[in-house]
């Protein structure tokens, strides 16, 4: 296919396709779908190797949101049955920080849910950065705590912080039909914060929140401009009790157009499959890690994950390796721009280019998409078989262990 072969010789080469392209990718034929994972996972490779970097989720503060994000399950007058408490201790949130890093996790991603810290939050965030970094030195730590003032940014990364998560969820042109608390230029605003720090970016989006074609395009040509590090990718877990409890709309197959789209667009970054991937692309899991070279470990922030141990055999199965703790994740040439640290930008070749100015995959002030699927759901009793157009809601799991549970996290 001509137009494969064109986006994997960009892609290659760092320069970005055409919106045209790229609505092309998402547009593909299921017959097609195999050839566009093929090139995808090219461009993948060429930067990437066979590598997949595990990150690891602690909600620090679960539920009592003041925003009104329509996708999130911990937001104001949210009626979700999830768990609801306040700041974990530092020792809380090292231990299970810790739980992750055993598992294999090479970056923990402290979240806090809210519009944004309060100063007095950013020292709390500040000791935690510092307890996990004392039990253990090479892990990566990531803050997501909503938007930033001017400053905290820079607190954080003098605290310890890697990186800085804030996703734009969404085209520009439809965010206010999702929330109203808060503006699209908010979320730019604090990506470029992070930016400005020396923090390393991580944005990304949610998909199937009933956007169209046009808007994923959209979201994802912004990503690259703002060129984040990492490009986490949610699918949408419609929970019980949200305003969009009932868009049910993925396709294992749109989940994989969305990844490669994603790879094309921004070749050489961090991209994550973060939550959801349980639920929508279920089976065909392991077809997605050649276009996305990271994905969570465990659990998510409002709803269970599947079971570590099923994630390290799936990676083991499918080829490819858990990238290490020595390794650096990004290329060269953008891992160079930070002296070789968690990942990076550099002017002008990162996602694409520069404009001015990664995730978790869930985060502060409406950034989760809570997604998630409890290990039993693959362990126990198959499912019944289901027409494939239908929901599976039965793979919809609330979070009720881990942190701030007394039971173990699923790690």
């Amino acid at each position: 296919m001509d137009l494969l072969n064109t986006l994997v010789d960009k892609g290659l080469r760092r320069e970005s396709p055409t919106r045209e392209e790229a609505l092309a990718v998402l547009a593909t034929s299921d017959d097609d779908l195999l050839d566009v994972v093929a090139a995808a996972g090219k461009v993948r490779r060429h930067w990437f190797g066979r590598r997949v970097k595990l990150n690891y989720l602690v909600n620090l503060k679960s539920g009592l949101c003041p925003e009104d994000c329509s996708y999130c399950s911990q937001r104001l007058g949210s009626k979700a049955e999830i768990l609801k408490y306040t700041w974990l201790k530092p020792d809380q949130a090292s231990a299970a920080a810790a739980a992750g890093v055993s598992g294999g996790a090479k970056r923990v991603c402290l979240v806090a849910s809210g519009r944004g810290p309060t100063d007095r939050d950013v020292d709390r965030v500040s000791d935690t950065i510092k307890a996990i970094k004392e039990q253990n030195g090479d892990v990566e730590v990531c803050a997501c705590l909503g938007l930033l003032s001017d400053g905290q940014a820079e607190r954080l990364r003098e605290a310890g912080a890697d990186a800085y998560n804030h996703n734009l969820n969404t085209s520009e042109a439809t965010y206010g039909d999702i929330t109203t608390t808060h503006t699209y230029a908010d979320r730019v605003d604090t990506v470029n914060k992070a930016h400005a720090a020396g923090l390393s970016a991580c944005s990304g989006l949610i998909a199937g929140m009933g956007e169209s074609d046009e808007d994923l395009v959209d979201v994802v040509f912004s990503l690259r401009e703002l060129d984040p590090d990492s490009v986490p990718v949610n699918f949408l877990i419609p929970m019980e009790g949200t305003p969009l409890a009932k868009e049910w709309h993925l396709t294992p197959q749109r989940c994989l157009r969305i990844l490669a789209m994603t790879r094309f667009v921004c070749p050489d970054v961090e991209v994550r499959i973060a939550g959801g991937r349980e639920v929508h692309l279920r089976t065909m899991q392991p077809l997605a890690l050649h276009l996305a070279n990271s994905i969570f470990l465990g659990d998510y922030l409002t709803s269970e994950g599947q079971a570590g141990h099923a994630d390290l055999e799936m990676i083991a199965d499918a080829g490819f390796e858990v990238e290490g703790a020595g390794e650096v994740t990004l290329p060269e040439h953008r891992a160079s721009a930070r002296g070789g640290g968690c990942g990076s930008h550099a002017d002008g070749d990162g996602c694409g280019s520069h404009s001015d100015a990664d995730g978790a995959g869930a985060g502060g002030c409406g950034s989760h998409a809570g997604g998630g699927v409890c290990a039993p759901a693959f362990a126990s009793t198959p499912a019944p078989v289901r027409p494939a157009e239908e929901p599976r809601t039965d793979l919809v799991a609330v979070r009720r262990r881990g942190a701030g549970t007394d039971l173990a996290p699923n790690a």
